[in-house]
């Protein structure tokens, strides 16, 4: 299934010529996929600087036992000193069982709905690379995130808003900034739209104020057969094909996108269930309840960010007061999603996703209250909810201090190609021709975790 190798579809993607977004979105495969999807669209929260697995997800008794003892391994600013003990208390929850701290009490309370995986490991301990690791599976920069491959594979299932919308953090970007939700080399229409929360979405989509609807047509109409005459005459210009199809799908969002920001219309039980009643809890509250509404609407793919560049997990000084704070914006945002879409019955074909780009050592940095963790890509944690996994489940066994995977280690390759599949795509064959190679989402790696399928 070489989308490239799909002529009337590159043709259209690439060129334009003629063609606007709603005519490409519209299209059907060329061929049906070889896997049966278990899941239509992917609602991904990114949890920027680090959450920490073994003060979350991943309960080590020995860790809590060593506590205070010696340890010597290398970490991002030096070498390793004494273990840092659980510092939140653990319990089993729900029917399932599963390990979650008392630091994410709304989450525990959807334990039977999470998948955990307990042996990521990623290739980077720098913050701007891992999370471009985590979103594109390379390090460098200049490769398509994975939400413009979905959209580049599936295309959209709504006509009047984009495939793949991300929602920034309202405080900071992430690391990289944009480049993280970039096209790469695929076609320039495929990369993310970035949606702000509140109720001017995406700025410069009104009319302007003394401006007719008549003379707004009048504009656009001209402007759109300027850009087709000169995509005509230049084939294969994939900007300008994007260029034109923006203008085109702009025209839509203008009707569309006021609507779908205007949270306001929500009820006051559904506005409380998200915490934008209180300070601490309203920004990702925001983010996540739209998050909701887009996918309501056929977005294919929704990308919230929690924290950015100065805003984030990052804790290299009191892990206690860092995660503490975090947790309290996140926790309760985010298992009201969950409820939310359980409800609705949205989960049933939504992929959710829960990720870091990397966790944090089992090693202190500073000592008593003050004593924070440093970067650690060799064993974290991510969690998954919804269509296709396992629910009430973790994969995966790390040592006992969660310093390395000891049974079923996970990349961000096998990860990548484990959503893709969920999502009715092989991983091998979802390819784009760049440079003299048949590029993939998982490079040269990557294998399906057959393990967490439902």
């Amino acid at each position: 299934m070489r989308r490239d190798a799909m002529t009337r579809r590159r043709l259209l993607l690439d060129a334009g010529a003629g063609f606007g977004w709603l005519a490409v979105a519209s299209l059907s495969p060329a061929a049906p996929p070889a896997i049966a999807p278990r899941a239509k669209r992917v609602l991904q929260v990114f949890c920027v600087g680090g959450m920490s697995h073994v003060d979350t997800f991943d309960y080590k008794p020995e860790l809590a036992r060593r506590n205070g003892t010696p340890f010597d391994m290398p970490t991002f600013f030096g070498q390793g000193g004494n273990l840092l003990g659980n510092v939140f208390e653990f319990k089993q929850r729900s029917q399932s069982g599963l390990w979650v701290s008392d630091l994410l009490p709304n989450l525990a309370q959807h334990a039977d709905k999470l998948t955990v995986i307990r042996t990521m490991s990623s290739k980077s301990a720098n913050h701007m690379p891992a999370v471009a690791c985590m979103n594109t599976g390379f390090i460098l920069t200049g490769f398509p995130a994975m939400g413009a491959w979905v959209n580049y594979a599936l295309g959209s299932e709504s006509e009047n808003l984009p495939s793949f919308v991300v929602l920034p953090d309202p405080r900071a970007h992430p690391w990289g900034g944009t480049v993280q939700w970039s096209n790469g080399f695929l076609p320039a229409a495929v990369q993310g739209t970035m949606f702000r929360s509140g109720t001017t979405a995406v700025p410069d989509l009104a009319t302007p104020a003394g401006t007719s609807a008549d003379a707004r047509r009048a504009a656009l109409d001209w402007t759109n057969r300027m850009n087709r005459r000169f995509a005509d005459e230049n084939p294969g210009e994939s900007a300008l094909a994007a260029r034109l199809r923006s203008y085109e799908l702009a025209a839509s969002m203008q009707l569309n996108v006021p609507g779908i920001a205007d949270i306001a219309t929500e009820s006051d039980a559904t506005r409380k269930l998200y915490g934008l009643d209180k300070k601490e809890t309203e920004g990702l509250g925001r983010q996540c309840l739209l998050a909701r509404r887009l996918i309501e609407k056929g977005v294919r793919f929704v990308q919230v960010y929690h924290g950015g560049s100065s805003f984030d997990w990052d804790a290299h000084g009191s892990i206690i007061e860092n995660h503490t704070k975090r947790a309290a914006e996140y926790d309760q945002p985010v298992g009201a999603l969950l409820a939310d879409l359980s409800a609705r019955g949205l989960l049933a074909d939504t992929l959710v996703m829960g990720v870091t780009e990397f966790g944090r050592t089992p090693v202190s940095q500073g000592t008593g209250k003050t004593a924070g963790r440093d970067h650690h890509p060799d064993c974290f944690a991510t969690w998954l909810a919804g269509a296709g996994v396992k629910p009430g489940f973790a994969y995966g066994v790390s040592d006992d201090l969660g310093q390395k995977p000891a049974e079923n280690p996970v990349t961000i390759h096998d990860f990548h190609a484990t959503a893709l599949h969920i999502l009715g795509l092989d991983h091998e064959k979802l390819t784009y021709y760049h440079n003299g190679i048949q590029r993939r989402l998982t490079d040269v790696h990557g294998h399906v975790v057959r393990g967490i399928l439902a």
